[in-house]
């Protein structure tokens, strides 16, 4: 396995609720979010998205 690297995130408590439920199957947490994210990341690969609209600034300030 590649050289791995810690991350905290903050969750609601009904997620890590469910997250411990997962627990009590065997899964791992880890195991579990890193499956997730591998998942989305090639869902990307095959159709790029693009997460904001190009295009203007909501909150530009270049009007000011």
């Amino acid at each position: 396995m590649p050289n791995l690297v810690r991350i905290v995130i903050q969750l609601p408590r009904d997620l890590k609720t469910q997250l411990d439920n997962l627990k009590q199957q065997g899964y791992t947490t880890s195991g579990f979010i890193r499956a997730m994210l591998e998942r989305e990341f090639a869902k990307m690969e095959e159709k790029p998205v693009t997460p904001f609209p190009i295009g203007k600034r909501v909150n530009s300030r270049s009007g000011q």
